[in-house]
């Protein structure tokens, strides 16, 4: 099986996909807004996290999470 590579999800976030995945126990979904822009939203975690609920964020801020993705899913809009 190919590995799954940040190219590829790049690619994926592109063509309008949504991705799905965990992160330290944390369910988020990742969408591409604009170029350069891409929204955050935490989909399943604790009650009570300290962590935002939705954020906006960019392509580096991906790319310095993804080595730490599990799980990924993905769906087309």
């Amino acid at each position: 099986m190919q590995e799954y590579t940040f190219e590829r999800l790049w690619q994926e976030l592109d063509n309008g996909y949504q991705i799905y995945y965990t992160y330290m126990n944390n369910k988020y979904l990742l969408t591409k807004l604009q170029s350069n822009c891409y929204s955050k939203e935490l989909i399943a975690g604790k009650e009570k996290s300290p962590l935002p609920k939705k954020l906006i964020i960019t392509l580096k801020s991906v790319k310095e999470t993804f080595p730490f993705m599990e799980d990924i899913e993905y769906k087309c809009l």
